[in-house]
């Protein structure tokens, strides 16, 4: 209720936007963009690049997920801190779960051997709710989500190489798929925000309640519609390459 009064007092609404979050999911989305329009043209021969073992991309794809997760954490700080009701966070969990789900429909069809079964959307449907969940541990969160990262390390069996299992992250090797974004190590990073955001809103608000430089304005905007935008950027993109294809 404190941080309630504040809010209200500094005239804006118990769910108003944070501008520095947005923007920081708006750099994760281009990057992201920028990643996958590069896979897109190496996958019809624009350009030959190795995204599976080469460093250059394999590093970036890691810190891009980490960043998407990372943001989700600070995310889920926020919207606890503002009072969010479980309604309204099932409400935005279905959103996420569904398009995780068309995402798997539409990987089928253009990879049948190699679909995605769980990538980041799915990921972080069920990392919502383990946030969600655990949020009332404080700082515990930290040493939780070093184990998160850890465990894989130490732990792992060929009874975790199944579709069925291997969202736990515990495989022997990485599936046969366009997107892997198992359980472990990746909600580590989602504890972290959360962590992190906790921190922040008790103790350095502004950093993330503060406003953005006018240049950075679009980023922000572009991070809240970062559902949005994840889904249909493919689909534009690879339709922009494939025609680029044909003309050649």
């Amino acid at each position: 209720m404190r941080y309630r009064r504040r809010v209200t007092a500094a005239g804006s609404s118990p769910h108003h936007r944070f501008d520095r979050l947005d923007t920081l999911r708006g750099i994760a989305i281009v990057w992201m963009a920028v990643f996958h329009f590069s896979f897109d043209l190496n996958h019809y021969r624009f350009i030959r690049q190795d995204f599976h073992n080469d460093p250059f991309w394999t590093l970036q794809r890691t810190c891009i997920v980490s960043l998407f997760l990372f943001c989700a954490g600070l995310a889920q700080a926020v919207a606890l801190g503002q009072g969010q009701a479980w309604p309204r966070f099932w409400r935005r969990w279905a959103q996420v779960a569904g398009c995780a789900v068309l995402v798997s429909l539409g990987s089928w069809w253009m990879f049948p051997r190699s679909y995605i079964s769980f990538g980041v959307l799915h990921g972080i449907a069920v990392m919502l709710i383990v946030t969600r969940l655990t949020a009332r541990m404080g700082p515990a969160l930290w040493l939780a989500g070093a184990a998160a990262i850890a465990l894989p390390w130490f732990v792992h069996h060929p009874f975790f190489d199944s579709r069925l299992t291997n969202w736990l992250g515990l495989v022997t090797h990485r599936p046969v798929t366009e997107d892997f974004v198992p359980l472990l190590p990746w909600l580590g990073v989602m504890w972290w925000g959360l962590a992190a955001g906790q921190w922040v809103l008790q103790h350095r608000r502004a950093w993330l309640s503060g406003a953005v430089l006018p240049a950075l304005a679009p980023l922000a905007t572009l991070g809240r519609w970062s559902l949005s935008f994840y889904m249909l950027h493919q689909p534009v993109l690879i339709a922009l390459v494939m025609a680029a294809a044909a003309l050649r």
